[in-house]
């Protein structure tokens, strides 16, 4: 695809800004981040293993930082070529504006593919993998949490889980039993197990309630009937926004037939979808700058309006997210908004520049 010379200088100069500019952010966010969880420092879950676990979630931290790395990754490698003049010299050699853009956008292709298949088949197992095995270290062999997790009804049960691992381990499950409205047991397990179509608890703790008084039991194992499978508490404990395009589209297919709302996994599923055309639109508002108003400016100033136009397309995209909850259309269109409008301004200001 890239078979041209000046196509493949182009590519050097963007690709290198590209991987420089992503390292640099997620080395920001990661000794950040480090930082501040020193303080969930518990149980076997030290600083080494703060650390382990941060490293897990960088396939994720690349896949969320993937778009404002490319927009500021493509004014510094054009910036840096129109500093030196070298767009300049292309353009008096009879290269045209739109064979340049071209030549720009074919490495970005690149870069798309690599981070859809990180945020189908690599992001969701290693943030499963990180999840789980935090609340393990932290749990240590006979704490448990209550602060994590999800909540789920199943009759006059309540259940809440702590999290649950790729082998279909559940760590950290507790149900409170109902009857006539009142609290007649509750039952903590520190992990369920799936085995043979149905699941074993582990470590079992039971507490019942009766005529004023409460009587407290602990089991090695017991068996745990419920209509709940691995795959449907995978969809429930997992963060919607980790999950992988195609488990948000079932999930989504999931609540719709339930008859619950899907905006949230519908919204995190067209905006990995729809991912080539947003890094498409913000590459063309890079080229606008370096190629229109921003030309002479410095590099520094440039990255700046990269920064600001980033934070603006998010915040555009997380404000419709909820609209289309609330105005009911399509969430399709929380995402194809602010791409939009990055295109067409892109556009207007090239078009400007000629």
């Amino acid at each position: 695809m890239i078979a041209d010379r000046l196509d493949r200088y182009i590519a050097r100069h963007i690709l290198g800004a590209i991987l420089v500019v992503q390292v640099v952010l997620l080395g920001l966010d990661l000794v950040i981040t480090y930082i501040n969880d020193l303080g969930d420092v518990e149980g076997d879950y030290g600083a080494l293993q703060v650390l382990f676990y941060l490293v897990l979630r960088l396939p994720w931290r690349f896949y969320q930082y993937a778009p404002v790395g490319v927009l500021i990754g493509a004014l510094i490698g054009l910036g840096s070529m129109a500093s030196s003049n070298e767009l300049t010299v292309m353009r008096a050699a009879g290269r045209s504006l739109t064979r340049i853009l071209w030549g720009v956008m074919k490495p970005i292709i690149l870069v798309i593919a690599v981070v859809l298949l990180v945020a189908e088949f690599v992001s969701p197992r290693t943030e499963q993998f990180a999840s789980a095995w935090r609340l393990e270290k932290m749990q240590g062999e006979d704490a448990v949490l209550t602060q994590r997790g999800g909540w789920q009804r199943e009759g006059d049960d309540f259940y809440r889980f702590g999290a649950i691992r790729a082998d279909q381990v559940v760590l950290d499950l507790t149900r409170y039993r109902f009857e006539d409205h009142r609290l007649r047991e509750a039952l903590s397990a520190r992990r369920a197990v799936w085995r043979d179509g149905g699941w074993v608890l582990e470590g079992v703790a039971v507490t019942r309630f009766e005529d004023g008084r409460s009587v407290a039991t602990r089991q090695a194992t017991r068996p745990w009937q419920t209509s709940l499978t691995p795959q449907s508490l995978d969809r429930l404990l997992r963060e919607v926004e980790t999950q992988a395009p195609s488990e948000l589209w079932a999930y989504a297919r999931h609540l719709q037939a339930r008859g619950q709302d899907a905006t949230q996994p519908l919204i995190y599923f067209w905006q990995k979808v729809l991912m080539p055309l947003t890094m498409a639109s913000l590459v063309l508002v890079a080229a606008s700058f370096v190629f229109g108003p921003l030309r002479s400016v410095a590099a520094g100033t440039r990255v700046f309006y990269g920064v600001v136009t980033g934070l603006v397309f998010k915040y555009l995209q997380d404000l419709l997210g909820p609209a289309s909850t609330l105005f009911g259309f399509s969430p399709a269109w929380a995402v194809l908004v602010p791409t939009l409008l990055c295109a067409g301004l892109g556009l207007y200001l090239l078009r400007r520049t000629g």
